[in-house]
């Protein structure tokens, strides 16, 4: 068992007993969670040592329902975007889909991010999609402005260099489906409902007819979309064993340890090198788009990228004494 997963060992039975600490009080809505679905056992040092090491790195300005974060020390490279609107459910209104097109801007100035993850603060809430409340109040030329500035924000966010997890504990709809199809992973919790339903509302257009038949097939996407029925974890699950590709989900845990999961993949990544896995990120992205002829000439344009740096020969000395590499992205 790893240590990541052990944060989920005591922190309910903990924060019961002194649940007007601070930390505890910080993490009230993972901590609720967590006891609704009788999660027990999270190790109480390593949960403190987690919340504690985020630093924000960009200010409520654009937004206040996003908030951008960097951890600490050895997890310095991984990135945390938080969606937080639990009274719309984390519906994509416009003022959301501000932040979230300055968070991302921000990720691709930022040379020292290695890994990004999208989560919600919002238990049980991924995103509900676009906020149809807002929607009934815009014109159409404003809802056709708005609809592709929601696409060209997800396609940003699947164009960024570095690996992206979305972090699904809870329900995601339409628009909050589709920005988790714009990520290369997606770890969903039991306790998921996962539905593209821009089809049956009419609303949300925003990728999603194209990056769902690419991860999971033509038929099982125009079941799932011509239908708009909700497909849970399990389901999603069970996508990957029929159709042969870990296209809709990634990794399937228990309600509540999604985070934790995601966590734990993202730190695995970092410690790998930056420019290695940007380089791989790139070949494996567009040479999908080519044939095998140009996609290995794209592989090989991405490795001669590698072939000079300062992390190459890194890597190869630390397998030579035995010992772990120290990346620095040089």
């Amino acid at each position: 068992m790893s240590a990541l997963t052990k944060l989920t060992k005591t922190l309910a039975h903990h924060c019961v007993k002194k649940s007007k600490t601070h930390w505890c009080k910080s993490s009230q809505p993972l901590l609720n969670l967590l006891i609704s679905e009788n999660i027990v056992n999270i190790n109480t040092s390593q949960f403190h040592q987690y919340q504690s090491r985020r630093t924000l790195i960009l200010d409520s300005a654009s937004s206040e329902s996003v908030q951008l974060q960097r951890l600490s020390d050895s997890d310095s490279g991984i990135i945390e975007v938080s969606l937080n609107r639990p009274a719309a459910k984390n519906a994509l209104g416009t003022d959301m889909l501000r932040g979230l097109k300055h968070a991302f801007e921000t990720i691709s100035e930022d040379s020292s991010a290695n890994v990004v993850m999208i989560r919600s603060s919002v238990p049980k809430v991924f995103c509900a999609g676009a906020d149809l409340k807002e929607r009934r109040q815009m014109s159409p030329s404003e809802i056709h402005f708005y609809v592709n500035t929601l696409r060209s924000t997800f396609s940003f966010l699947e164009a960024l260099p570095i690996p992206t997890i979305a972090v699904i504990d809870g329900a995601a709809l339409g628009g909050g489906l589709e920005m988790a199809l714009a990520c290369d992973l997606r770890i969903c919790g039991s306790c998921s409902d996962r539905s593209l339903s821009h089809v049956i509302l009419a609303s949300d257009r925003a990728g999603g007819t194209q990056r769902l038949p690419r991860l999971v097939g033509k038929s099982v996407a125009k079941d799932i979309i011509f239908t708009g029925r909700k497909v849970s974890g399990k389901d999603a699950m069970s996508l990957v064993k029929e159709c042969h590709t870990a296209g809709l989900v990634n990794y399937y845990v228990p309600a509540g340890q999604a985070q934790l999961k995601a966590l734990e993949i993202a730190q695995e990544i970092n410690q790998k090198g930056p420019i290695a896995i940007r380089m791989a990120k790139r070949a494996i992205t567009k040479g999908l788009e080519v044939d095998m002829a140009s996609a290995l000439e794209l592989e090989e344009e991405c490795y001669i990228e590698t072939l000079h740096t300062e992390d190459r020969l890194e890597g190869l000395a630390a397998f030579a004494e035995k010992r772990k590499p120290k990346y620095t992205g040089t």
